[in-house]
């Protein structure tokens, strides 16, 4: 509990505000007085055969922890800053007397559970961490002391996990509520640096949930719009919609309640109830009675309306409430748990079968590989992308054209394909290298092929990067897919992974090799039947007599520095009129252009070369060779089958996570499904 020292921090005899002998008041009826007749509360008797089921069973839900399946149930939630007066307003619901000293006195999430039962002695229990503790009345305290320090530990630290106590006994309210710790922003000693920014995370826990009714308790000393937890309710429920405020301390600061109480200038939607709360030494009834007293007779409390003030008044507000809410969201508890359960029986419907068999595990194989196999064709041979639609890494054989399209571009802007670059230079190198004892009209072969060798081996790396980024992608689609067909059998996963790993590995070393010796036969010689060849060679041809006449000078002009030719654009000519041999400008310029010619030939016949050897073997891998990763996993001692029938303790513990939680679900469905009908009973008496 938050702490409580303060003058107004008891708790008002609630027991005997729900006399059964007293008549029946229709639920939407306030009382007019605060005296003696007004400390009747027939809604209880009144209310108990129609709610009762239902708050039963949201308390049966919340006991077999349907929470953590993600439904969320109708829960009034207690905040309030430190010594706001949370404990006493809980004390005077519950009509028990609760922990209290300096400080955080709440540091769990205490769920308290209040059921009018016709007792002459009190029922009251907790239960926490798998136990149910009886507890007598006078040491209520005490036992909530001991229990929160077996689950948030000695000290003043906090937890998240609920400490729930159970208070059955005549004359208290039909409700469940969550008292949060009370907010304070300072840690005192022996408290974390964080204590705010953890209470303020249970808390938001707690409230965010739209099923969430906030009770916020504030004191009648401050002004309300700096309380934390109107600010923090005010973030998840910005109209107050699913907020009540319960206002303490009025003995303290009558003056001007009640202008704030009615102006609502922080938005309470559900309205505001003023309590004075037990003083001392004061019993319930005397507590009760001074509360009558003191809004009958003070000349600023007496002002204040009598339907929203009273302890009695907060009880009738909160049952009428609480039930309303499980009334409207019970059908939508039943429809989440349907949808859940549902989901789950189909999720463990997907995981495999417990194998016990050699010839079960074989089975099991064989259909997982021929599965993975079937994926693998789908991705990078067929281009059906159904199993990864949102994945677009996936998606195989658009991925290939991507690389392959850029692999062309690199090879076409690359250092080799700059036709101008120091123009003629390496013709001139290589003819006169080439020189020979040979007549001289017959242009030297081994010149072109000295150049053709060199630029070849220059580009040659680039068909290897290719080839090893294309296998390495495949290499990821490959484990991507076996992770994902082996997920249930952690053991074999992981060595089927290898086995793949291996064979990719393979088919990698086997391409990149042939892709050296594409690379090796076209340094080997120059050839190609296409007819383009001689087309571009002669159109180039075309050129020479000017360009050469450019360079000799013989038009009787200026020299020109560059000359634009025709296919390569502005060329830098004036290292080349050192060489005052024509003839040997002419051969280079020949020369240069059958290479021009060939080179253009020779990428794309790269590329097509590239693209049908990568395809041939992505064949080879999703039809045939994707059987050697069986192969492997069989072993001839039989190894991977004895691996398939060990199941990974994950897969063990999701199956069994699965079997408790359709159980939960289960239970849970039949429970609230019992008392769906009485919700037509329960609107039809409000009516």
């Amino acid at each position: 509990m938050g702490s409580d020292d303060e003058s107004d921090s008891g708790s008002i005899d609630v027991i005997i505000d729900y006399e059964d002998s007293q008549p029946a008041t229709p639920p939407m009826e306030q009382p007019n007085v605060v005296g003696a007749a007004a400390a009747q509360a027939p809604i209880i008797s009144s209310y108990n055969d129609k709610i009762r089921p239902l708050l039963d069973v949201i308390d049966r839900l919340r006991l077999l922890m349907v929470m953590k399946e993600g439904i969320q149930l109708p829960t009034i939630v207690v905040v309030g800053d430190q010594s706001s007066g949370k404990s006493s307003v809980l004390e005077s619901l519950a009509g028990v007397n609760l922990p209290r000293s300096q400080g955080i006195c709440t540091r769990v999430p205490l769920i308290i559970k209040l059921q009018n039962h016709a007792r002459p002695r009190p029922e009251l229990y907790l239960e926490y961490n798998g136990k149910m503790v009886p507890v007598e009345e006078p040491q209520i305290a005490t036992a909530i002391n001991i229990a929160t320090d077996e689950i948030a530990g000695p000290g003043k630290s906090i937890s998240d996990i609920p400490l729930t106590l159970v208070v059955r006994k005549d004359g208290v309210p039909d409700l469940t509520m969550v008292d949060l710790p009370g907010i304070t922003r300072v840690p005192v000693h022996g408290q974390p640096d964080n204590i705010y920014e953890q209470i303020r995370d249970i808390i938001m826990q707690y409230i965010t949930p739209k099923e969430s009714i906030i009770l916020n308790v504030l004191s009648a000393t401050v002004d309300f719009s700096t309380c934390e937890s109107i600010r923090m309710s005010q973030q998840v429920d910005k109209n107050g919609e699913r907020t009540l405020a319960v206002v303490t301390k009025v003995d303290r600061a009558p003056e001007g309640l009640v202008d704030k109480v009615t102006a609502d200038d922080v938005n309470i939607g559900l309205g505001y109830v003023c309590v004075r709360n037990r003083i001392g030494d004061e019993s319930y009834e005397e507590a009760r009675k001074e509360e009558a007293r003191l809004f009958e007779t003070n000349a600023h409390l007496s002002c204040i309306d009598k339907s929203i003030v009273g302890v009695h008044v907060l009880a009738q507000k909160l049952v009428r409430i609480q039930a309303n809410e499980i009334a409207k969201c019970l059908p939508e508890i039943v429809k989440n748990i349907s949808a859940k359960l549902e989901a789950n029986v189909s999720e463990l419907e997907k995981m495999p079968k417990a194998l016990t068999s050699d010839a079960d595990a074989t089975q099991a194989m064989m259909r997982i590989i021929q599965a993975a196999k079937e994926s693998l064709k789908k991705l990078l041979w067929r281009g059906e992308f159904d199993e990864y639609p949102e994945d677009n890494t996936k998606h195989g054989t658009a991925r290939f054209v991507e690389m392959l399209n850029r692999f062309s571009d690199e090879l076409h802007n690359c250092e080799e394909s700059n036709l101008s670059k120091d123009f003629l230079t390496e013709e001139i190198k290589g003819l006169e290298d080439a020189k020979g004892i040979e007549l001289p009209n017959f242009p030297p072969f081994e010149a072109f092929l000295r150049i053709l060798r060199k630029k070849v081996e220059r580009i040659s790396y680039l068909p290897i990067k290719f080839t090893e980024k294309y296998w390495d992608y495949i290499d990821d689609v490959v484990m991507s897919v076996l992770t994902r067909h082996w997920e249930m059998y952690y053991h074999v996963k992981v060595f089927a992974k290898g086995a793949a790993h291996n064979l990719v590995q393979k088919l990698r070393e086997q391409s990149i090799n042939r892709v050296k010796e594409i690379v090796e036969m076209e340094k080997l010689t120059g050839y190609t039947c296409n007819p383009d060849y001689m087309m571009e060679w002669n159109k180039l041809m075309k050129e020479q007599d000017h360009f050469i006449n450019q360079i000799s000078g013989t038009n009787m002009g200026p020299l020109p520095c560059c000359v634009n030719l025709q296919g390569f654009g502005e060329i830098q000519v004036e290292h080349l009129r050192q060489h005052s041999n024509v003839s040997i400008l002419q051969q280079a310029f020949a020369l240069k252009m059958r290479m021009v010619a060939y080179w253009k030939i020779f990428k794309v016949r790269l590329v097509d070369s590239m693209a049908l050897h990568l395809q041939y073997h992505v064949h080879n891998l999703v039809h045939n060779d994707t059987d050697e990763i069986m192969k492997e996993l069989m072993g001839p001692d039989g190894h991977g089958i004895k691996m398939m029938l060990v199941e990974s303790p994950a897969i063990v513990a999701k199956r069994e996570k699965l079997k408790n939680s359709i159980k939960v679900l289960k239970e849970s469905k039949d429970s609230a499904a019992k008392v769906m009908d009485r919700i037509v009973v329960y609107d039809a008496y409000l009516v």
